[in-house]
């Protein structure tokens, strides 16, 4: 129900001129078998994971891995096409993104395991202002980010998103404010890493899947109210390990 919920709700919206904040060009999906072997460490290693859990959740069937690493390698092509070459040193702004998909992982599960329909959602949903926040892939070395932005190597899901939770902390949890401060580590952080993983090995799969559709139907605004709750959650928590 939520794979077709959302479908059609991104169609809806990839459809509408007053909608794409992005512009995407034409992207012919590859029809050559794509090969485990053609992916980097980091993914393979994502890939197993994934296919594990998804195996563990009855989502996906024994021939999943094919497809994902599909899905994987269209994705990297598809957002080529939207990059600058940028010279520099950093290893975050090398051709390839640093880490592992995992936000075409969580649709690829919820899409059960259907390669054409995730790569088409995919692909709709790129040209939608949430695709920026919750798909952080999407805006590696992106030709729609300011020169200057993309030099530094920040992604804007730190400046905006990160940010805004640091700024509503002070104000909704001052305590749990303070604990960060003392502890040396900053909210930023920590909601970094929960955005980077789409929250996987934080929370249940229901809850995932809820973070998503949210900041899919509500804005992406929510990804901020969301890490401020877990927070708001936690609180007790962060307090006793403070004392402790």
């Amino acid at each position: 129900v939520l794979a077709e919920l959302i479908e059609k709700f991104v169609s809806h919206l990839s459809e509408s001129q007053m909608d794409c904040y992005f512009s995407t060009g034409s992207y012919k999906v590859m029809d050559t078998d794509v090969k485990k072997e053609n992916l980097s460490s980091v993914q393979k290693l994502g890939v197993e994971m994934t296919v594990r859990y998804g195996k563990y959740l009855n989502l996906l069937k024994e021939d999943a891995e094919n497809g994902l690493c599909f899905v994987l390698m269209n994705c990297e092509e598809f957002l080529k096409q939207q990059q600058r070459t940028v010279v520099s040193s950093l290893c975050c702004l090398q051709e390839h993104y640093a880490g592992y998909d995992w936000f075409a992982s969580s649709i690829f599960l919820i899409m059960s395991g259907d390669r054409e329909k995730t790569l088409t959602f995919l692909q709709q949903f790129s040209r939608l202002l949430v695709s920026a926040f919750l798909w952080l892939p999407r805006l590696h070395l992106s030709m729609h980010l300011p020169v200057t932005t993309l030099e530094y190597g920040i992604h804007p899901v730190y400046f905006c998103s990160a940010h805004h939770v640091e700024m509503l902390l002070k104000a909704e949890l001052p305590l749990v404010c303070s604990a960060f401060h003392m502890s040396g580590f900053t909210p930023s952080q920590i909601c970094l890493q929960w955005i980077t993983q789409c929250f996987w090995n934080y929370m249940d799969w229901s809850e995932i899947c809820h973070y998503i559709a949210i900041c899919i139907f509500l804005g992406p605004d929510y990804q901020v109210y969301m890490c401020i709750s877990v927070f708001r959650h936690l609180q007790q928590d962060i307090l006793k390990h403070t004392e402790a």
